[in-house]
């Protein structure tokens, strides 16, 4: 198998000399005069992608230097990546190449990019995106060793293309990674919001070394030890599911109550007051969901499950309450239906249902199997919408709430 790699600067050129390591045949391009022992480095791109197999693309999408965190950049309006060099890239290799080759584009882009801005560009070939988890200082290693493999293609095809890539990671691999096979727009998401988690823990465990400075008797270390040592939700798979937010008597009310700290240590910042106007904004984009249908369908609105989690009578902290509250601000008043609540509405014909209740994902973390029981027959010609994205109902309308696939 032959190799094409376009881009040969501080990110491309480590990672196409490893795939020489593992005893593949590499030649690239690069706009700029480079040098390699192990890549033979051609003078443009078209003899780049001459006669290979798998061509890839590792151009930079740069913001302008404002942009790059070395100074305050809160005070500056946001602004998306430039796309300009990889448009002119895919235009150029795309007149060379043809349908037997394979075309790779590895640049951090926003989700909707490559099927927005790019597919239309590319004609003669086929296109995946595959983004690389790698950091400077060690990028030949990452590049053999990550976390997992992300393989984007236009409908999330786990075979054909998406195959033939993953066969070719399997003969240069270290490590045995996963492979994480989606949508371009899937992979767009994983990319970014990989990058972003990161960004999210690091201003979170650097606010603890704040208050330790502010509070006193606090080491920072002991603290975040514990927390790193706790595998089972805060550091482990629990809470990554999307669907209903976060509630109970305990969750929401910390972080409001961290706001109030946050402005008596004088910290300069409020990362409390982000997450709780997330949350508010959250349900009230699930609420305008469920008032559109009602009012486009003249149906009631049901939410199913009153109380913040299933299997438990209480209502401190609801999120459905939370969703019904910008339901009425809307104009349109909810029911609710949980037996524990003593809410036990009872639907005469078809309604807009929020399935606010799964005990299958909120419980899993124990091991036990607990059936997700529903409190009422959902009348036919109903309209469900569940965030959880598991029921099935071929005589209902159901939306699954965060899964616009259309491919």
């Amino acid at each position: 198998m032959k190799i094409g790699y376009i881009g040969l600067g501080k990110l491309g050129m480590p990672c196409a000399e490893a795939i020489v390591d593992k005893g593949f045949l590499v030649e690239g391009y690069d706009i700029n005069t480079v040098y390699s022992k192990k890549v033979l480095v051609l003078d443009s791109i078209e003899s780049a992608v001459k006669n290979k197999d798998i061509v890839f693309v590792a151009v930079p999408t740069p913001h302008s230097k404002m942009y790059d965190g070395a100074t305050p950049s809160t005070d500056l309006p946001p602004k998306d990546f430039t796309y300009n060099i990889v448009t002119d890239v895919l235009i150029e290799a795309n007149k060379h190449m043809n349908k037997n080759q394979l075309l790779v584009l590895i640049s951090t882009v926003l989700p909707g990019t490559v099927r927005r801005e790019f597919a239309k560009l590319v004609t003669n070939t086929r296109l995946i995106y595959n983004p690389y988890l790698i950091a400077m200082g060690s990028v030949a290693y990452d590049m053999v060793n990550p976390e997992m493999v992300m393989i984007g293609t236009q409908d999330g095809s786990e075979t054909g293309d998406a195959k033939l890539l993953k066969e070719f990671y399997q003969n240069i691999m270290e490590n045995d990674p996963r492979y994480v096979i989606g949508t371009w727009d899937e992979c767009e998401c994983i990319k970014v919001f990989y990058n972003t988690f990161i960004s999210a823990k690091l201003s979170l465990v650097n606010m603890i070394q704040d208050v330790a400075e502010r509070q006193g008797n606090i080491n920072v270390d002991v603290v975040t030890e514990a927390l790193a040592q706790s595998d089972k939700r805060i550091m482990g798979p629990q809470y990554m599911t999307a669907g209903m937010g976060d509630g109970g008597a305990c969750h929401p009310r910390d972080n409001i109550a961290l706001r109030w700290m946050s402005q008596q240590l004088d910290l300069g910042y409020d990362i409390f007051d982000c997450i709780m106007q997330a949350r508010d904004i959250q349900a009230e984009n699930l609420a305008t969901v469920l008032v559109t249908e009602s009012q486009n369908n003249d149906y009631p609105i049901v939410i199913h499950g009153k109380a913040y989690k299933p299997n438990v009578a209480y209502t401190e902290g609801s999120y459905s309450m939370l969703v019904g509250h910008y339901c009425e601000a809307m104009g349109v008043k909810p029911n609710y239906l949980d037996p524990l609540t003593g809410d036990n509405y009872e639907p005469l014909g078809p309604c807009v249902f929020l399935l606010a209740h799964n005990s299958y994902v909120t419980y899993q973390h124990t091991g036990q199997n607990y059936e997700n029981k529903l409190y009422c027959k959902i009348p036919n010609d109903s309209i469900v919408v569940d965030p959880w994205r598991a029921y099935k109902n071929d005589k209902c309308k159901v939306i699954h709430y965060g899964n616009t696939r259309h491919v």
